[in-house]
């Protein structure tokens, strides 16, 4: 990890700046201050005190509503008065669509949503029921992402990238502030689920500053582990293809600054399988009672792998449950992987990835 402050090589924000983006970030018109819950069936099982962020208790079930909603107020309020600023476009997988909706809707803009032709069903309804325009394009993130920028060059408005975009990134570091305070003391690691990068380097970039002792651990699924391969590598690796399973994190190439920012303050990025997170996904249901989506159970499979490769007992560990927008139908896959995930996570080879 190198040092804070160090020479960069883009245009974006130094990361002191990005302190005082999070402390004025606009989030809680939409967003609520998530709770910290304990999950006691899992702390026994894993011998550790493992905690869960639980973003999938927001209103649009998914910690993204925090970051689209910064974008989306800024951008209305730098175009300013006589700005003419009356809609935006966003490219998402599904859930940053669901944010930058329910902003739209919040501050009285339009908003045209592109959404890869495969997005589940449940997003896809969920953006329209909050008054959004919904354009279904290509079988991927990406591709999707391309027709978004081609609509933003030919109808004049702005463009929320789902990530690599200072003020998402602020708005999702909101979370490790709300960690500071709700939990005091000492936190051996965090996990965080990693798509392009964001969520994991807004937190990062944050607590290493005021938490430093915190290890910040972000997770990948091994079909789409953009962020562990561009960190060993040292720049950002573009992947032919990514998996579909957990569709909230399908992302093919991480953005530009938050692969910077993971670079300086990530501790390490671990790799887990569809199966593990099933595991993962059931083991959250039997604490919560709720059926988090893949990527929202993204984390708490990385935090099982970890305890699994270190053998750490005794130490506190926090998981980010980052969303539960699940499509139904996906239930008896899950429900047929979870012996197999298990038996993973008790098991297997080691995924780590460190990030230097």
């Amino acid at each position: 990890m190198s040092e804070e402050g160090g020479p960069r090589d883009d245009e974006g924000p130094v990361p002191g700046d990005y302190v005082e983006r999070i402390l004025t970030a606009r989030v809680y018109d939409v967003a609520i201050e998530s709770p910290l819950d304990r999950g006691e069936g899992l702390s026994k099982r894993l011998e550790n005190s493992v905690w869960l962020k639980r973003e999938d208790l927001q209103p649009t079930h998914s910690f993204k509503c925090r970051g689209a909603y910064n974008a989306v107020a800024l951008r209305l309020e730098r175009a300013g008065p006589d700005g003419n600023l009356t809609a935006v476009i966003a490219a998402s997988a599904g859930n940053h669509a669901q944010g930058v909706a329910l902003a739209a809707k919040r501050l009285g803009l339009h908003a045209i949503l592109v959404m890869p032709e495969g997005t589940p069903r449940i997003k896809v309804q969920a953006v329209a029921a909050l008054g959004s325009e919904v354009i279904l394009a290509g079988d991927n993130f990406d591709a999707a992402a391309q027709r978004a920028r081609e609509l933003a060059e030919d109808l004049g408005y702005p463009l929320i990238h789902p990530f690599d975009d200072p003020d998402i990134i602020a708005g999702q570091g909101t979370i490790g502030l709300e960690l500071c305070r709700q939990h005091p003391n000492p936190i051996h690691a965090l996990f965080v689920p990693v798509g392009g990068g964001g969520l994991l380097a807004g937190i990062a970039v944050l607590l290493k500053r005021l938490r430093p002792g915190i290890r910040i651990v972000g997770v990948e699924p091994q079909d789409s582990d953009a962020m562990a391969r561009s960190l060993r590598a040292g720049r950002q690796v573009r992947l032919d293809h990514v998996g579909k399973f957990a569709d909230g994190v399908a992302v093919k190439e991480v953005g530009r600054e938050p692969f910077e920012l993971c670079r300086q303050f990530v501790d390490q990025v671990v790799v887990v399988s569809a199966d593990e997170i099933c595991a993962a996904m059931k083991h959250i249901f039997d604490d919560t009672r709720v059926v988090m989506e893949p990527a929202g159970a993204l984390a708490m499979a990385g935090l099982e792998r970890y305890v699994s490769e270190t053998g750490c007992r005794g130490e506190t560990l926090v998981a980010i449950t980052s969303g539960s927008n699940l499509e139904f139908d996906l239930l008896g896959y899950v429900a047929g992987r979870v012996e197999v995930g298990m038996a993973s996570l008790r098991g297997g080879t080691p995924r780590g990835v460190p990030a230097s």
